[in-house]
């Protein structure tokens, strides 16, 4: 009974996910994207600030010891990833985004090899590599040809960059000591603080429709707060391998969702899901002890302390 109210709290950490980029999607046609990161963790980070106080009971002094790497996750995560993924939802679409941002488990395990000297064995090459043809096939709508003559789109591109800063920000992410909720709350902190130049510059506003706001609002409470509590607590019951399986959910739940929602289906979106999906649960069921995770919205598979 209790695990099963584990795999509960870790599927459903992954639908409050998934829901940011569809609700991302719909937002960002009403503001911009600086806005939009901007107003998500402004709203959220008191409460990400008791959640951790609750739950992790941290001690804060130490947390602010590691300052340093908590600004530059805060640079990474929070608002690079943020921003680029917001930006790109406009222009490729939450479907698009969410297949291709659900290769991160494979570009974290090949960073992690790379950088981090960590052994791969042949099943989880094959999975990077099937992950990565996955991708290919919803980048190239089935058409290679078609790529090489006009080149990704620039949807296709923000998306890629966001995948390249999380796979960064995971990798640094196992340095920290920080418990991850508490990491999230001060990298939070940071992310406001850090982003009030820029807002100084360019201005920011808030949705002018009931639909923007109630879309803002999911994307505070649900998952930039409640996603993290239960996929942290799941995580931490059931183990991080296990639980980085759940992870193949949110590219699925972000289809339902989406198409809960009027959006249309390209076959080459599901043939190369299908792909992706293969890819990362043969990366991720053949490793052991270093595992996967998320952090807000993205993928951190690998991270040490930080659950998706």
């Amino acid at each position: 009974m209790e695990r099963g109210r584990m795999y509960l709290f870790l599927a459903l950490a992954n639908l409050f996910w998934a829901g940011n980029y569809v609700f991302g999607e719909m937002v960002t046609r009403e503001i911009s994207p600086i806005s939009l990161t901007f107003f998500r963790w402004a709203f959220a980070v008191l409460p990400l600030l008791a959640l951790a106080w609750l739950i992790e009971r941290p001690n804060w002094r130490e947390a602010w010891r590691e300052w340093k790497l908590h600004l530059l996750q805060s640079v990474l995560g929070l608002t690079g990833y943020t921003l680029l993924l917001y930006a790109a939802l406009g222009l490729t679409g939450a479907v698009n985004a969410a297949v291709i941002s659900a290769i991160n488990p494979a570009t974290i395990a090949l960073a992690a090899a790379i950088f981090l000297h960590e052994r791969l064995n042949r099943v989880q090459v094959l999975g990077i590599v099937v992950a990565f043809v996955g991708v290919t096939v919803v980048l190239t709508g089935g058409d290679v040809v078609q790529l090489v003559e006009q080149g990704f789109g620039v949807g296709d591109l923000l998306v890629i960059g966001s995948v390249l800063a999380w796979t960064v920000y995971s990798l640094i992410s196992r340095r920290l000591v920080t418990p991850p909720i508490t990491a999230t709350s001060v990298q939070a902190v940071f992310a406001v603080v850090t982003m009030l130049p820029l807002i100084a510059f360019t201005g920011v506003s808030l949705p002018s429709s009931p639909g923007g706001a109630l879309g803002l609002a999911y994307i505070v409470v649900f998952p930039s707060m409640a996603g993290y509590a239960l996929w942290n607590i799941g995580a931490s019951k059931v183990g991080p391998s296990r639980a980085g399986i759940f992870l193949n959910l949110l590219p699925v739940f972000t289809v339902v969702i989406a198409l809960a929602f009027g959006a249309t289906l390209e076959l080459p979106a599901v043939i190369g899901g299908a792909i992706v999906i293969a890819g990362v649960y043969l990366t991720l069921h053949q490793r052991r002890g270093s595992a996967p995770g998320l952090s807000g919205d993205p993928i951190e598979p690998i991270a040490k302390k930080r659950p998706e």
